[in-house]
């Protein structure tokens, strides 16, 4: 019988080929590191709107995938929302936080006539001035909305932790959580109203 060997890196267990190790069941799963501390597993990027905190979409990948890419994703999946729930305002704003700034998602944004509300981060060579850090500021002012949806996910229905070793049951189990999310959303709204 053969041996596994394994060693503990900041970015996580390597197999003796010095290759990320992946466990068997759960092959679209990666490694990542976040503060220093590996996680594996998936990432769910969500866009919420933040006029009444409802989910309008959402993406799984592994957890290794950098966040820019998805924001034209995300985004087309609100416009699409918009259309089947009948609300004539188009979306206006986007709120991201520093995961999707860079400039492809900026061009994507200015050639789709919607205003750049993406989080800047400092660069090498590029630190951050105080107009920008101001902006980062009010911007996070609204996103507490967005991180409501994360939050409350990981606090009740334990979001923290993917339940399936599959992508697209992970992301079927998301939306169930999202249609909970937004009729305990929807039912709040209309108390107060």
């Amino acid at each position: 019988m053969g041996k596994t060997v394994t060693r503990e890196t900041p970015e996580g267990k390597l197999d003796i080929n010095g290759k990320a190790l992946k466990f068997s069941r759960d092959l679209e799963s990666d490694w990542t590191v976040k503060n220093g501390v590996a996680h594996y597993g998936i990432k769910e990027h969500a866009s919420v709107d933040v006029k009444y905190g409802f989910v309008l979409s959402t993406g799984m990948t592994p957890a290794s995938h950098h966040d820019s890419p998805y924001l034209p994703l995300c985004v087309a999946g609100s416009c699409h929302n918009l259309k089947v729930t009948r609300t004539t305002d188009p979306i206006k704003k986007v709120f991201a936080d520093k995961g999707y700034f860079g400039k492809p998602n900026r061009e994507f944004l200015s050639m789709n006539k919607i205003e750049d509300g993406i989080m800047r981060k400092s660069t090498i060579g590029n630190e951050l001035t105080e107009y920008e850090k101001e902006r980062n500021k009010a911007i996070s002012k609204v996103r507490y909305i967005v991180e409501q949806y994360f939050g409350l996910s990981h606090l009740y229905n334990k979001a923290y932790r993917a339940r399936f070793p599959r992508l697209i049951k992970n992301a079927l189990d998301a939306l169930f959580r999202q249609m909970a999310f937004n009729l305990s959303r929807a039912t709040r709204i209309l108390k107060t109203a």
